[in-house]
């Protein structure tokens, strides 16, 4: 097989035609969580195809973004994460934040004690229910959590200090947020990465425009590589068939696509989809309706039944 050109881990693609510009971790040494102050916020706003470089935290971190779509790449899997979601970063894992479009950035660092994990880590120790929290997971996002999040100070450790009643406030906020993080449902949002770096390079052309062939053989010609080859390299690094883990790909766009208003016909329309192939794909695939799998609101997801 010829040689591909190196996707860098971490480095999501930009946009057709336009280059990403790149700043640092935005002082997370200004915001470190302890026991005093378990959860600590930060918020900046983005560019479109803006991305914060690679980096990792010895605690966990919740992004959200209030407006605006955000791309999340850890070393092996993507994530696409719109307002109506979460994503739950575990301590130690290396991440890139790409901003797919302008986005109000919100970022929560959580104070985990040794040996626990998860946003209920202060309290009594659930091994079981840690184990899951020691991954990445994307967390649908209530309105009452989006609300708290907006209201956590932001003032970084280099500026003036907060009054007494302003922490106590805060105390009380990331308590809330805490438990809003431990009940919210896990969705699978996610996109598995292979190591290799040859496969590598056709994923992330995939998940730059899953439309732009329909077959495998068409993307492995893109590569010069066999279509067999491919197959093969799919089921080593990913355990799944290529047609599988595009339908997770068309999944994640669906969700990027939702978070800009667009009526469901269009987004199906655009994914290559009638729409009601599109409504039966999600709920085999997701187990549940397109409206509410896209975050959509309930009033809209009603509007829709009628």
């Amino acid at each position: 097989m010829p040689n591909l050109p190196d996707a860098a881990a971490g480095e999501a693609p930009a946009r057709p035609g336009r280059a990403l510009s790149y700043v640092g971790s935005l002082t997370p040494h200004l915001f470190v969580p302890n026991s005093a102050r378990p959860v600590r916020a930060k918020a900046r706003q983005l560019a479109a195809d803006t991305q914060v470089m690679p980096h990792s935290h010895p605690w966990a971190q919740v992004a959200i973004s209030t407006t605006g779509v955000i791309r999340l790449t850890v070393d092996r899997g993507t994530y696409i994460v719109p307002p109506s979601r979460a994503l739950w970063i575990p301590p130690g894992v290396e991440h890139a934040v790409t901003m797919v479009e302008a986005a109000d950035l919100r970022t929560l660092y959580f104070y985990q004690p040794r040996g626990r994990c998860g946003p209920g880590a202060l309290g009594a120790v659930d091994r079981a229910g840690q184990a899951a929290w020691r991954q990445c997971r994307v967390l649908e996002v209530s309105d009452l959590l989006r609300a708290l999040v907006r209201e956590m100070p932001t003032a970084p450790d280099d500026g003036p200090p907060l009054s007494g009643a302003e922490l106590l406030r805060e105390r009380h906020l990331s308590a809330l947020i805490r438990d809003e993080l431990a009940r919210a449902n896990a969705v699978k949002l996610g996109v598995d990465l292979p190591r290799d770096k040859r496969l590598r390079h056709l994923c992330e052309a995939v998940l730059d425009d899953p439309t732009r062939h329909e077959t495998l053989a068409a993307w492995a010609r893109d590569t010069g590589a066999s279509p067999r080859t491919v197959a093969r390299l799919f089921r080593q690094e990913l355990g799944s068939t290529f047609t599988q883990w595009r339908q997770q790909v068309v999944l994640a766009k669906a969700v990027s696509l939702a978070a800009s208003r667009r009526p469901m016909g269009q987004i199906a329309a655009e994914l290559g989809y009638s729409p009601s192939a599109f409504s039966a794909m999600v709920r085999r695939a997701m187990g549940q309706p397109p409206g509410r799998f896209l975050g959509q609101p309930e009033a809209e997801r009603r509007g829709q039944r009628h």
